[in-house]
């Protein structure tokens, strides 16, 4: 026990994506573990860690913002170490600990264990670089380390693997996180247990569909059915499936297991061939609609929803207007949409023809302008009917309940907003759909 830690409060900022939220919830396990206590109010903390993104120029930038708002709490007197910790440190080491002369210890990805060590030697004057290497889980003795759940009580994020191994030309992730490694499925349905009644499970991974490949073969459908068989668990969502990976034994869970919600978050990045091939991405457009046929044929009412590239090297105007017209064809109920981001090491920096800003700005703003009439009249078809809805709290600029379907996931899709004698949060709700906006529904429980 490092007792110079004791008394020391905590506060923690976690950026980026809900698998970087798992690891912030790790350090905060760590944290606990040692009995020390932990706030949310950064001005009463005497140690604040920066679980920083690195995915992209924006998100470094951030990372680095972050960090120097930290110092200036330093510079108050308010508090005596800054820790920065996650993909920044871990994919730019050899640049961050020089430069960022204001933070007094450096952590990756799986560094939890090497928080106290490394404040100790902070607090006897060092500056730390404790990164270690990032293909390693955080794990000890065959057991997930401990964490301090960040959400409401009634959703909790399982992550079930590290790293990637899919190597797409505009990604960093393997870079930064390594190669795919799989968590031992005993110590995932052990911290699923631990977790207590969760009416929503959500599962994450950069891609959940291979889980278990780097251990001799896929294991994904037992791992379902065995969550699925957890008391405690109510509902399972699946986020990052990968569409060449989704096959019969999957689809056929998702239609039968009624624990599963039917929604599935399929990443594509471009909907035309060749952008797919420079991308790395093994599919095709005509493949993709084959799978969206057939998930709709055989799970009726699944949610789909996508991510997309727009202004990838060398896209044109012709690729551009073919994705617009992908979108009306597929009919996601909720789709995303980044402009290309030009990252030094990837192997797409290099492609000659690289779209200016301006137009991809430009094919961005066309993108959401055709997903938003897309988007309306799916959620028209909701108005005069009932739904389950999962109450999330009030909204208390609209002086409303608001909560979500089974086809909204927190903080990437839309909500719905109603009204109630009474609503706890957790609470699954049966609403009848008033109207409707672009992304959110309107309501009052039945």
């Amino acid at each position: 026990m490092q007792t110079q830690m004791l008394n020391k409060t905590f506060a923690l900022i976690s950026l980026g994506c809900d698998k970087n939220r798992v690891d912030g919830e790790r350090l905060l396990g760590e944290i606990a573990s040692h009995g020390c206590p932990i706030t949310t109010d950064l001005y009463k903390a005497q140690v604040l860690i920066v679980n920083t993104c690195a995915f992209l120029t924006a998100a470094r930038e951030e990372a680095i913002l972050s960090v120097l708002e930290g110092s200036r709490l330093k510079e108050e007197g308010k508090l005596e170490k800054l820790v920065v910790t996650g993909c920044l440190p871990q994919g730019y080491e050899e640049e961050v600990f020089p430069a960022l002369t204001e933070a007094d210890v450096f952590l990756g990805t799986a560094d939890a264990k090497e928080l106290f060590p490394a404040l100790e030697r902070a607090y006897a004057g060092e500056r730390v670089s404790a990164v270690g290497p990032a293909s390693r889980l955080p794990a000890e003795q065959g057991k997930l380390l401990p964490r301090v759940l960040s959400t409401p009580d009634h959703y909790k994020y399982l992550k079930i693997s590290e790293g990637c191994s899919n190597h797409c030309t505009y990604c960093l992730i393997p870079s930064i996180r390594g190669k795919y490694l799989s968590y031992p499925m005993e110590a995932l349905l052990e911290e699923a247990k631990g977790m207590g009644e969760t009416e929503e499970l959500i599962l994450v991974a950069q891609d959940i569909t291979r889980y278990g490949e780097d251990r001799g073969e896929n294991q994904l459908v037992p791992l379902l059915k065995a969550l699925a068989a957890l008391e405690n668990i109510r509902h399972i969502r699946l986020l990052y499936c990968y569409p060449e990976k989704i096959g019969e034994e999957l689809i056929a869970l998702v239609r039968d297991e009624p624990k599963i919600l039917k929604y599935l978050d399929i990443p594509l990045q471009h909907s035309e061939d060749r952008v797919l091939k420079l991308m790395c991405r093994r599919g095709t457009r005509a493949e993709y609609l084959k799978l969206f046929a057939r998930l709709r044929a055989e799970i009726p009412g699944i949610a789909l929803r996508t991510t997309f590239i727009s202004g990838f090297p060398t896209e044109t105007e012709e690729e551009h207007r073919a994705l617009l017209a992908f979108l009306k064809e597929a009919n996601f109920m909720n789709c995303g949409c980044f402009a290309y981001s030009r990252e030094p090491n990837t192997p797409a920096y290099k492609l000659k023809g690289q779209v200016h800003h301006a137009t991809k700005q430009r094919r961005v703003k066309e993108f959401y302008a055709a997903q938003k009439e897309i988007a309306r009249a799916n959620m028209q078809a909701f108005v005069g009917k009932r739904l389950n809805v999962l109450c999330d709290g009030i909204d208390m600029e609209r002086s409303c309940f608001v909560g979500r379907a089974y086809f909204q996931a927190p903080d990437i899709d839309g909500v719905v907003y109603f009204t109630a004698g009474e609503a706890k949060e957790g609470q699954v709700c049966s609403v009848r759909i008033d109207r409707a906006e672009e992304y959110d529904l309107f309501g009052h429980a039945e």
